[in-house]
């Protein structure tokens, strides 16, 4: 059996159809599609000073968080925010006074 060749092609056939269309049905509302350029801007470096993590907290923590932010502002802590709330909060925490069973379910 004979293998089948295949044709490639370099140009689109089809490039100049806007050509045709314009000169029938007149010249069309949209800019003409220009091929798609590739962009190869170096990528943006990953900042080294923080990491974006995913943490699971209880509907009624996220809410007594969302509280303490809002009193905190409400006492002219204007930018404060929950990463900083919890930032200091683990600033602020001794391990050795943590009971062992505080941590259970």
């Amino acid at each position: 059996m004979k293998a089948q060749e295949s044709t490639v092609l370099i140009e689109n056939p089809l490039a100049g159809e806007e050509l045709l269309v314009d000169a029938m049905y007149g010249p069309s509302r949209q800019a003409p599609r220009r091929p798609h350029a590739v962009t190869t801007r170096p990528a943006a470096p990953k900042p080294s000073h923080y990491k974006i993590v995913s943490i699971s907290l209880y509907n009624e923590d996220i809410e007594r968080l969302d509280r303490m932010v809002t009193e905190l502002k409400r006492r002219g802590h204007y930018k404060a925010n929950k990463s900083q709330l919890i930032r200091y909060a683990l600033a602020q925490l001794d391990l050795a006074q943590i009971p062992k069973d505080a941590l259970e379910p």
